[in-house]
């Protein structure tokens, strides 16, 4: 059995090394422990810094492509190495590294196909206290789209198995962290959680530059989950909202009309007529929008056998 820990580094020279320090060689129930790097298109000596401390792989970006699709490079490449568990963690040495035994667990008893490493955000110092509510906000929305009781779904601190890594596509460039969860709610696969520990916070969070621009892509990841996991609840919500607005704007015109209180109400008429029409419209495109998903859906199968069926092929 095969183990390893993959880091997205994007400049992280300066606190590379004190993570790195901190992973382990050996785990239990692993033959095997590596590590590896993406390279993020970094423009200090992050890799160097990498290599000195004993590195065994480094994916490289021409340049900066986001934490989304460096994760998911990282997981090829990973899957390329033979890994059979994959171990994410982040580059500023946020999670403690002794937790990882306890990561794995699951997925070598066969109890999970994913483990999520939920911190106790509300002992978080450096938190303040708008970013401990959407992180609850961004959970809690994971909970519904998924159907899944993961607390902490931003966590970075994830192990998932190699069945599971070939399954997981992210279509966000910001973050996988949520994606991943739903994802696997969706395709049934076995995901879990265990309370891990966090170390002190080294530099400022490079998702989180400030909180109006957290806020702002909070809400915009929060919707996008909803539109591209959840399409038909989505727009089928907003069809029917303004469909019975529209209906009952008319019902009222008509009741002024019959009961000859008649004084034109022309705009009356006209507003519900429009909310009308926009209603059943964007119906109908929830109706769309659940094919579009069916397929994305069936083209992530063909992307999963794929790599199964490449796996199996003898070398």
């Amino acid at each position: 059995m095969k183990l390893i820990i993959q880091i997205p580094c994007y400049n992280e020279a300066a606190t590379l090394g004190i993570a790195l320090a901190a992973l382990p060689r050996e785990v239990p129930g692993f033959d095997k422990v590596e590590w590896l790097i993406i390279d993020d298109g970094c423009t200090d000596n992050t890799v160097e810094v990498a290599l000195a401390h004993g590195v065994d792989h480094v994916v490289r970006h021409t340049r900066n492509q986001g934490l989304a699709r460096g994760f998911m490079n990282g997981l090829q490449a990973c899957l390329e190495h033979g890994a059979d568990v994959i171990v994410n963690t982040d580059a500023d040495n946020q999670y403690n590294a002794d937790d990882i035994p306890a990561l794995t667990r699951p997925i070598l008893e066969g109890k999970a196909d994913i483990v999520i490493g939920a911190r106790p955000i509300a002992a978080i110092e450096h938190f303040s206290p708008i970013k401990k509510l959407l992180q609850k906000l961004g959970s809690w929305v994971v909970r519904v789209a998924s159907k899944t009781s993961i607390p902490d779904a931003p966590s970075g601190f994830r192990a998932m198995s190699r069945s599971a890594a070939r399954r997981l596509t992210v279509f966000s460039d910001y973050t996988y962290t949520l994606e991943t969860i739903i994802q696997a709610g969706q395709k049934n696969m076995a995901i879990t959680s265990v309370p891990i520990r966090v170390n002190g916070d080294l530099r400022p969070s490079r998702l989180v530059k400030s909180i109006a621009s957290y806020i702002q892509r909070s809400i915009v990841t929060i919707i996008r989950v909803f539109v591209i996991y959840r399409p038909f609840r989505f727009f089928a919500s907003i069809g029917i909202a303004l469909f019975t607005l529209g209906f009952i704007i008319g019902l009222r015109f008509l009741y002024k009309w019959l009961t000859m209180d008649y004084d034109g109400h022309i705009q009356s008429l006209i507003l519900a007529s429009s909310l009308l029409i926009i209603g059943f419209q964007t119906i109908l495109i929830a109706f769309v929008a659940d094919l579009l998903s069916a397929n994305r859906k069936l083209m992530e199968e063909v992307r999963s056998l794929t790599l199964e069926n490449r796996d199996r092929r003898p070398q």
